[in-house]
């Protein structure tokens, strides 16, 4: 079986992959304030869903393109990083941390390294994020808070 260059396919789910193992390294050493545990999925779940905490759960959402010049396509990816905690002292304090962690691992990993379905290795070429977002504490002792983020791929 012969294989063809594909150089402008939809990278969605392996973008999400490599976002899930770089989130994983949120494990309350060094730099960071909050242990995960691993506990970080690459599909959402509704907060009533989730039973082990904290968590993180991504989803790829809308995928656009802008046409340039020369044939180049500039590809956005909007990616929603959902973070749970359930803290009876303060759940809000915590989920700031873990957000903390998270906009930490995403600054880090700007230029993130991902392979496709072939196994070619590429970078994206910038991660941003869109918006920052909470429950306010509606929810507690559970904390849910939710990073809207565009990766420029």
């Amino acid at each position: 079986m012969t294989t063809t260059a594909r150089t402008y396919t939809s990278r969605r789910a392996n973008i999400i992959a490599a976002l899930t193992n770089k989130l994983k390294n949120i494990n309350g050493a060094g730099q960071f304030l909050t242990d995960l545990q691993n506990n970080v999925h690459p599909r959402l779940k509704f907060w009533d869903e989730v039973v082990d905490f904290p968590a993180i759960h991504l989803n790829a959402g809308a995928e656009s393109r802008v046409y340039q010049g020369g044939g180049y396509k500039d590809r956005f990816l909007n990616v929603t990083v959902r973070c749970y905690v359930n803290d009876e002292d303060n759940a809000q304090e915590q989920l700031n941390l873990l957000m903390e962690d998270v906009e930490t691992v995403l600054e880090e990993n700007n230029r993130l390294p991902y392979v496709d379905a072939q196994n070619k290795s590429f970078t994206t070429q910038q991660i941003t994020i869109l918006s920052i977002d909470t429950d306010e504490g509606v929810l507690e002792p559970l904390g849910v808070g939710e990073l809207q983020v565009e990766v420029r791929y």
